[in-house]
C-alpha cells in the first residue's frame, strides 16, 4: 500500500501545465473573487481571438530575443529561456511573434500553482481556469482541482466547449461550474470563424445543463462577419428550453489586441446591443447581460 501511495504522489508531481500567465485576484472570471489561471494552448483558431498568444506553444525561433528591450529573453540549450524578473510587460515579444504564441510560458507543478494560490485564498472565493482552452490540459485540471477542493475553494472552468466533457466525469465530478463559449449556432459560421465544427459545443452546452454545472454561456457580437441575430435568437431560444437561469452574457468584440489583418469588422453599436438583449429576454432569458 506505501509503494501504491508513494507511486501515486511521485505521479502527481510529474505532472505539469503549461501556464501562460496568473490573476491572482478578478472579479470578471466567475463570481466574486477569483484567481484566473491561464493556459496555454488552444484547438480553435477564432478570427477575433483577443488572446492569440495563447493559441500554439513556443517553437523556439529566436525572433523574439532581438526585439525585448531588457534582454528578459535569451537561448538556452535550444529553447527559449525568459527571466521574469527582468520583464517589463511591454509585449514586443508577442507582436513579433509570428506562431500566435508567447515566450512567457512557464510549466508549473500542481503544488506551484496551489503555493501560489495559498497565498490569497483567504480573500478568494475559488479559482476559474481558462486559456488558451484548458480542458486540454485535463490531467492537470483533475490534479489541481482535487488540491483546491481540500482548500475549500470553488473550482470554474472557462471553456469553449469542444471537449466531450460527458466523456471526462471526473473533471465534471470536481468542476464547480463551467462557462461556455458558443460563438456561431450555425455549423458553417462557426468553421469559418473557428476552424472547427460547433457540434460538441453544443451538446456540451445541453449536457452541463443536465448535470447542473452550467452557470454562463457568452455570444461575442461581430458586425460585418457573422449572422449575429441569428446566433443570439437560437442560442437564447435554447437555453430558454433548458434553463432560463442561465446567464446569457452577450459581449461586444472590441479590435483591442486581436489580428485586425484576419477581421475586418467594427464594435457593434449600443443600440445593436440593445436589440440582441431585447431579443434573448423575449426568448425567455431571464438573466441577460451585455458588455
Amino acid at each position: 500500500m506505501k509503494i501504491i501511495v508513494w507511486v501515486k504522489e511521485r505521479l502527481e508531481k510529474m505532472i505539469k501545465g503549461y501556464i501562460n500567465r496568473i490573476i491572482p485576484f478578478s472579479s470578471v472570471d466567475g463570481p466574486g473573487n477569483r484567481t484566473a489561471i491561464f493556459l496555454q494552448g488552444c484547438n480553435f483558431n477564432c478570427l477575433y481571438c483577443h488572446n492569440p498568444e495563447t493559441i500554439n506553444t513556443c517553437v523556439n525561433c529566436g525572433e523574439c530575443i532581438l526585439t525585448c528591450p531588457n534582454e528578459a529573453i535569451s537561448m538556452e540549450s535550444g529553447k527559449i529561456k525568459w527571466e521574469k524578473e527582468k520583464c517589463s510587460q511591454c509585449d514586443e515579444c508577442l507582436k513579433t511573434c509570428k506562431y500566435n504564441s508567447t515566450p512567457k510560458v512557464t510549466t508549473m507543478t500542481v503544488d506551484e500553482i496551489i503555493n501560489t494560490i495559498e497565498k490569497v485564498k483567504d480573500f478568494i472565493s475559488g479559482i476559474t481556469v481558462s486559456g488558451g482552452e484548458c480542458t486540454l490540459q485535463t490531467p492537470f485540471l483533475i490534479e489541481l482541482f482535487k488540491k483546491t477542493k481540500e482548500l475549500k475553494l470553488s473550482n470554474f472552468v472557462d471553456t469553449n466547449g469542444s471537449i466531450p466533457l460527458w466523456e471526462n466525469n471526473e473533471l465534471v465530478q470536481l468542476t464547480d461550474m463551467f462557462m461556455l463559449d458558443v460563438k456561431s449556432f450555425e455549423t458553417k459560421e462557426h468553421k469559418m470563424l473557428t476552424g472547427k465544427s460547433n457540434s460538441v459545443v453544443i451538446e456540451n452546452l445541453k449536457y452541463l445543463n443536465s448535470v447542473n454545472k452550467l452557470y454562463e454561456v457568452r455570444t461575442v457580437i461581430v458586425p460585418e462577419t457573422l449572422d449575429n441575430y441569428y446566433n443570439v435568437n437560437e442560442i437564447s431560444r435554447l437555453i430558454s428550453t433548458l434553463n432560463n437561469n442561465i446567464i446569457y452574457k452577450l459581449m461586444k468584440y472590441r479590435p483591442m489586441g486581436v489580428r485586425t489583418n484576419l477581421l475586418k469588422s467594427s464594435s457593434p453599436s449600443d443600440n445593436m446591443m440593445n436589440e440582441l438583449f431585447n431579443l434573448a429576454k423575449n426568448n425567455g432569458c431571464k438573466k441577460v447581460i451585455t458588455i
